[in-house]
């Protein structure tokens, strides 16, 4: 399946993530100056995709998504996702005897 949304992550005045999707790459805002295209991403179907000033991408984002984001947005999220999260606790439940 074509990747067939461009979505471009920016951060709000409060720190909220704001999410713009397009339905192509020329509609992304001319804020966003193209300056190349990808020619080494390891998903194939985001070669070619452009790459533009003052946005980290292309990256994909699950099956039809090719995703931008800000500088500081992708600073935020790469320091929430290398935090280690705790260990997940598993239940011990109390083996019952049956009588048979």
């Amino acid at each position: 399946m074509a990747k067939d949304t461009w979505r471009v992550v920016t951060r709000g005045r409060n720190g909220e993530l704001i999410t713009h999707d397009f339905d192509k790459a020329e509609d992304i805002p001319v804020s966003h100056l193209q300056i190349g295209i990808d020619d080494c991403s390891t998903d194939l179907e985001l070669r070619g995709a452009p790459v533009f000033r003052s946005l980290v991408g292309p990256m994909p984002e699950g099956k039809n998504i090719i995703r931008y984001e800000t500088p500081e947005v992708f600073e935020m999220l790469t320091k929430e996702w290398a935090i280690p999260s705790p260990p997940k606790r598993r239940s011990r439940k109390k083996k019952t005897a049956t009588n048979g």
